[in-house]
């Protein structure tokens, strides 16, 4: 008899043809005006069933208004090995840092 599933868990393949279902990270708005933040990952054949998937898992008490999910392997990082050389040239530009302005009075929120 075929498997149903991974042994590890983490990988499912339902269908025991030995292919696996892709990674999905999925991203949440918990409401308007607010940023997408990461809330975690799920296994889905497809992008219409992960952004189900990541409904029903990550919004299931209404927590948020907007959905993203996004295939792990399409997104590119840099690497902690990376982190001095990539980083290192914005050191060099103060005027990237907010301690260059000067921030008039009354102004609150800037």
């Amino acid at each position: 008899m075929a498997s149903t599933g991974s042994t590890d868990g983490k990988n499912p393949d339902p269908t025991g043809s030995g292919r696996r279902w892709p990674l999905w990270e999925v991203f949440v708005r918990a409401r308007r005006g607010l940023s997408h933040v990461h809330a975690g990952s799920l296994h889905a054949p497809d992008a219409e069933m992960a952004l189900r998937n990541a409904r029903d898992l990550y919004t299931r008490r209404g927590e948020g208004v907007s959905l993203w999910v996004v295939r792990s392997s399409d997104i590119e990082a840099s690497t902690p090995d990376e982190r001095d050389s990539f980083f290192d040239p914005a050191a060099d530009k103060i005027y990237r840092h907010p301690t260059f302005y000067d921030v008039p009075e009354g102004v609150e929120h800037l």
